[in-house]
Formats: structure tokens, C-alpha cells, sequence
């Protein structure tokens, strides 16, 4: 009898938690233990791991809601520059199986792979030796769906989940899909789900069994026709095979919500130094740079400013970023001063956008210039980063000599340096 996941294609794998399970790799003593990933106090949850998930923690909501429902939750600081790291580590062994890949995000794309079942097996098989090769090399486990078209696919992948494989075979995709609800499938959000609902068309099924244009004159034609022929297992999406995953970064960003509002322009400077250093360590551990960086600002009232400038050349250096964006911050004006800056500030964030990989551009020399500079000294840093940790090496005002521990935690003391070379 012939294998049935044989007429599909189409793999999309998922990592389990992915930002949980980057964060808990070396931290085995909290695997079994309610995690949250994500800034503590006013911050907001990242992701969660299982047993935080079972307790009611969901992505996006204030940590301290999370924290009401789930109290023994331990909470742990992102890594970004980790989980950009692990992330093209997971894309390098896709492309172990298939060079056709698309990325949709950090944690999850679809693989082509009917180029390789004839040396590796049927799709249902390759899945499970994807599933192995990333807990091999990563120690984090993931769910892999396996159809004929990309939307059962991913559909799939959240029957298989946790740490799993579902094949859904030609023949068993109608009653696949009609067994979901309306807002389970993969492209309907909650606003479509409550028009639906409120003709009562609650799942798959019941949108099968109406006529098409009740359904298009009720998302409009391009969505009605897509969710209509899909109940009757036609998925006109197709995978934009060969995609990279610098294609799908288009922008990076790191931000923090203070646990109080902060007034002293000095503690801005200093927060905002440990912003661009953590998001120019990212894009160079993604072989990315900037031609556009960003500054965003939330006061104390809620209201939300951004800014940016474009630099003349693509940066991943730490000092430039953090020059760029402080100069956008005095632009605002300090608080106490006259200006927006009357107000505490409650978030800070930076972005990068524009971005292109290093390996498309080199950096223009300047007569006269030093022959090393802050992007040497930078990349001594995350030399001594990776063998050390990345909590070993950080701008010195960034240091609390009292209170060892993540850079995250420390409370900043002294100066900020003045903006000039090393020597």
C-alpha cells in the first residue's frame, strides 16, 4: 500500500515555543515549570511555554495580567540576538532537505519537497527526520504539517502541535476542513469570524452549504471566493519557493517599557544605549544593516511618537545607532524642558529598517579616517560574547558593579561617554 502523504508536497514546520524553548535551553531546571517570555512588570508577554499556556498566559497581554493568572509563573527576559541566531540555524537545516523554502518568520516556514522523496522518502518520513535534525542540532522540538497546498499545510501543523506531524492527504482535505471552525482556518481573523458568526456560519461545514455569493457579499469577492472554494478543498495559494529568511526580516526593533516613568534625560541616554547595542548586536549576528533608523517614544499619557533618518551608508554599529537615535530624542526635547519632553516617558524602542545583507555592500572609506573604529571594536565584543557570554563585555555606564546579573537588570550608574572614537 502506497504511502498517502506521497501527493504531498508541502511541508510547514513550526517551532514548539519557539522563544520559550530558545530561553530555556540552558535552563533545564525550568522545563516542567510556568515560563513567560517577555518584560517584566509593565511589559508584555512575548511567548510562554505549555505549562504557562495551560494556565491561561497568552502572547501580547501585560505581563502582570499573565502573572494574575499564573503567579508561579518565573518570568525571563528576551534574547533577540539568540533567537535571530537559532533561527538561521534552523533555516540551515531546512535547506539540509530542500533548497525550497520559504520563510514566513523567526519560527516557522514551508518546504518543498518534491525534489527529495525519491533519496529521503515519503513527505510524512522527511518531516520526522526534520523534527530530529532540529532537536539534534538546536535541542528545541517542532510541529510539522504535511498537505498538498499551503493553507492545509499550516492548518495541519496546529492538529500536530506539540512537538508532532500531521498528514492530510488529498482525499481527506474536505473533511478535514470542514471539521474546523470558521476562525481556525489559517487567513480568517476575528473580525471575519464575527461577520460569519453572525450569519450563522460558525464552521467549514456551514460555509459549504451556502451559496457563494452569500459568502462573498459578505467579505467582499476576493476574500468570499477564497474562503468559499477552500470549504470545498481548492487552495488557489502558492508557496513563493526559494525565499530567504534576510528577505523576510524587513525591519528589527527592540523597545522596553519602564517599570516607572522616567523623567532624567541622563537615564533616557543610558536606556537608550542599551536599545541600540542589543539591536546592533542583532542585525549583526543576522549579517543585516540599516539604511533607516527609527526612535519611538510613549509618555507617561499614552501617547505614542516615532521618528526616523536614514544614514548614508547601512550601519549594524552600535555607536551609530545609538547617536542616531539620540539625536532623534533631542529632537523631542528633554523632559523638564520645554516640548514634548514635559512629559516622563513610560517605552523607548529603536528599529531598524531598510535592511540589507553585509555581504551586498562594503563601507565607503574616508581620508584620513582611523583604520579601526567602533565597528572593530564591536565585533571584538561579540567575539568575546560568544565565547564568553553576552553578559561578559557592555558600555561601561551600562554597569551596575552591585547587582551581577543580565545587562536587563542592571540599574545603570555614572556618565554617559562622550560621543567620539576609541582611542
Amino acid at each position: 500500500m502506497s504511502d498517502p502523504s506521497l501527493a504531498c508536497r508541502l511541508l510547514h514546520v513550526d517551532m514548539d515555543c519557539f522563544y520559550a524553548s530558545v530561553m530555556l535551553r540552558e535552563r533545564p531546571e525550568l522545563h516542567d515549570v510556568p515560563v513567560i517570555v517577555g518584560g517584566a512588570d509593565r511589559g508584555v508577554v512575548l511567548s510562554a511555554n505549555y505549562p504557562a499556556r495551560a494556565a491561561g498566559v497568552r502572547s501580547g497581554v501585560p505581563t502582570r495580567q499573565a502573572l494574575r493568572a499564573c503567579p508561579t509563573a518565573v518570568v525571563v527576559p528576551p534574547d533577540f540576538a539568540a533567537f535571530t541566531e537559532v533561527s538561521h540555524a534552523v533555516l540551515e537545516v531546512f535547506t539540509e532537505f530542500t533548497p525550497s523554502v520559504q520563510v514566513l518568520s523567526l519560527d516557522e516556514a514551508y518546504l518543498d519537497v518534491a525534489g527529495a522523496v525519491r533519496l529521503l522518502g515519503p513527505p510524512a518520513d522527511i518531516a520526522e527526520q526534520v523534527r530530529a535534525r532540529v532537536w539534534e542540532t538546536q535541542q528545541i522540538r517542532c510541529s510539522v504539517g504535511v498537505a498538498a497546498t499551503p493553507t492545509v499545510a499550516k492548518m495541519a501543523t496546529n492538529r500536530a502541535k506539540p512537538d508532532g506531524v500531521c498528514v492530510v492527504a488529498p482525499e481527506e482535505t474536505i473533511a478535514f476542513l470542514r471539521s474546523h471552525r470558521v476562525g481556525e482556518v489559517y487567513g480568517v481573523g476575528p473580525r471575519t469570524a464575527a461577520v460569519l458568526h453572525r450569519l450563522e456560519l460558525h464552521t467549514v461545514a456551514d460555509v459549504a452549504a451556502v451559496p457563494i455569493e452569500i459568502v462573498e457579499a459578505a467579505l467582499g469577492r476576493h476574500a468570499g471566493r477564497w474562503l468559499w472554494d477552500l470549504a470545498h478543498g481548492r487552495d488557489h495559494r502558492g508557496m513563493e519557493a526559494g525565499r530567504s529568511q534576510q528577505r523576510a526580516e524587513r525591519s528589527m526593533s527592540n523597545e522596553s517599557t519602564f517599570g516607572s516613568d522616567v523623567s532624567d534625560p541622563e537615564e533616557l541616554s543610558r536606556q537608550l544605549l542599551r536599545l541600540a547595542t542589543k539591536l546592533a548586536g542583532r542585525l549583526r549576528a543576522a549579517g543585516m544593516a540599516a539604511r533607516t533608523l527609527g526612535l519611538r517614544v510613549r509618555y507617561s499619557d499614552f501617547e505614542t511618537l516615532d521618528r526616523s533618518r536614514s544614514v548614508g551608508e547601512p550601519t549594524d554599529v552600535s555607536h551609530e545607532i545609538f547617536a542616531t537615535t539620540r539625536e532623534l530624542l533631542r529632537a523631542l526635547g528633554a523632559p523638564g524642558q520645554p516640548g514634548q519632553g514635559r512629559r516622563p516617558v513610560r517605552l523607548l524602542g529603536v528599529k531598524a529598517t531598510g535592511l540589507v545583507a553585509r555581504s551586498r555592500w562594503q563601507p565607503q572609506l574616508e581620508l584620513g579616517a582611523r583604520a579601526e573604529g567602533w565597528a572593530d571594536l564591536d565585533r571584538a565584543v561579540d567575539q568575546a560574547s560568544a565565547r564568553f557570554g553576552r553578559a561578559v563585555v557592555r558600555p561601561a555606564t551600562l554597569v551596575d558593579r552591585r547587582a551581577p546579573g543580565d545587562a536587563d537588570e542592571w540599574i545603570s550608574t555614572g556618565r554617559l561617554p562622550p560621543l567620539q572614537g576609541p582611542a
